[in-house]
């Protein structure tokens, strides 16, 4: 059984021409464009969706009707349950114009980011960075060779000091991503036409109010014919990637017997580092627990789905997230007849890990199982991934060896 995950916002720039497409982009917006036979908008929405955000806003102006179709169909909205709706610019009004006319749609923090480019970024981990900076926003920064199609930031402390067009660069540099943690401030620094990248971030990098974080993973810019073939296999290849799946009382959680309720759960040492860990090397990450204190009457669903709620809220505060939850209601010696009996998601028979692998795109060879008894080590046998025991200690030290 899985928990439902917290709403969040995140701004989405559909509305630029794409012009260095050519015909591809003549009567199609760019982030319409089809990669692998989804419009490369669908992959970033799942993205966005497996983090755990679920209110979404489009902000478009070429084919604009094309882009509200899009959110009328689309199949990451269908999966994740996302809430999509569109703002239309009156006229090209620039990036800068695009968010300013959506501006009381956007929630105090929200994610921005570019409809034509997928950045392997942690936006929780992004978040947490803009909370601890005190700055208007924080952009997700890449270290490229030849950035020359690009903006680049010079970064100091963890604030960008300056931001713009270097077109002398020949040698590595990092670049402007295309994603953003941003706050409200940002919005009263937005100009009705113009462009942020060009008006915006290099003034608040002026002023010491625009911090960076430097991400490693997968970058592709669909801007060019090159690299949108590229993405024709590459961005499928991102989905499927491998995963932690953690116990979790014992694991995650001091194992009090049966912590059914928040004022009995305390974090392991090093847990939400550890989800962390595994949230930036790219695994999704997954939570599988027995709770059999349902069965016996210690305590309902909707408290353990309380609890989960709980700790992803504590995970996002520390740029971690799991992508479900998952867990297992049933015991034979239970005393409440809908839970008493024996069920194949109760560890150690494998059915809650099946059940992720087949609703995620999980490659089990790059997959492990994290728990502190043999029934979790003998589900992740039967589910035909690697079982590691954790013994106490930090956990964040244990995954960091792992992954």
């Amino acid at each position: 059984m899985s928990v439902a995950r917290a709403n969040a916002r995140v701004a989405i720039l559909c509305g630029g021409r794409g012009t260095r497409l050519g015909a591809l982009t003549e009567h199609t917006p760019k982030p319409l464009l089809p990669i692998a036979g989804l419009p490369f908008l669908d992959h970033l929405l799942m993205e966005v969706g497996r983090f755990g955000f679920r209110e979404i806003v489009l902000l478009a102006h070429f084919e604009h009707e094309a882009v509200a179709r899009f959110a009328r169909e689309s199949r990451a909205a269908a999966r994740f349950g996302l809430e999509l709706s569109v703002s239309v610019e009156p006229e090209a009004a620039g990036t800068g114009g695009a968010l300013h006319h959506a501006r009381d749609r956007l929630a105090d923090r929200f994610i921005l980011m570019n409809g034509d480019t997928w950045f392997g970024v942690n936006y929780h981990a992004l978040l947490a960075r803009l909370d601890a900076s005190g700055a208007v926003a924080a952009l997700a920064l890449r270290e490229i060779e030849q950035p020359d199609r690009y903006d680049t930031a010079d970064l100091e402390d963890g604030l960008i000091r300056r931001f713009g067009p270097d077109r002398t660069e020949t040698a590595k540099a990092l670049i402007n991503g295309g994603v953003a943690a941003c706050t409200q401030g940002l919005l009263d620094r937005l100009p009705a036409q113009g462009s942020i990248e060009s008006l915006v971030w290099p003034e608040l990098a002026a002023e010491g109010r625009l911090a960076g974080v430097v991400a490693t993973g997968f970058f592709l810019d669909i801007g060019v014919p090159e690299d949108f073939a590229r993405a024709q296999q590459e961005i499928p290849a991102q989905h499927r990637r491998g995963a932690v799946f953690f116990d979790r009382d014992g694991v995650l959680n001091v194992d009090r017997g049966h912590v059914g309720s928040i004022d009995r759960f305390e974090w392991i040492e090093g847990a939400r580092e550890a989800v962390r860990i595994a949230n930036e090397a790219g695994r999704y990450v997954f939570v599988v627990t027995n709770q059999a204190g349902v069965a016996k009457g210690f305590y309902g669903e909707a408290d353990v789905q309380a609890l989960h709620a709980y700790m992803q809220g504590g995970l996002h505060a520390a740029g971690a997230h799991v992508e479900e939850f998952r867990y297992s209601p049933y015991h034979v010696d239970g005393v409440v007849a809908a839970y008493a009996r024996d069920s194949d998601c109760r560890k150690p028979k494998p059915g809650m890990i099946l059940d992720l692998m087949r609703a995620w795109p999980v490659d089990p060879s790059r997959s492990l199982l994290i728990g502190d008894k043999d029934s979790d080590l003998a589900a992740a046998q039967a589910a035909g991934i690697q079982g590691v025991k954790f013994a106490g200690g930090r956990l964040d030290e244990l995954v960091r060896l792992l992954v």
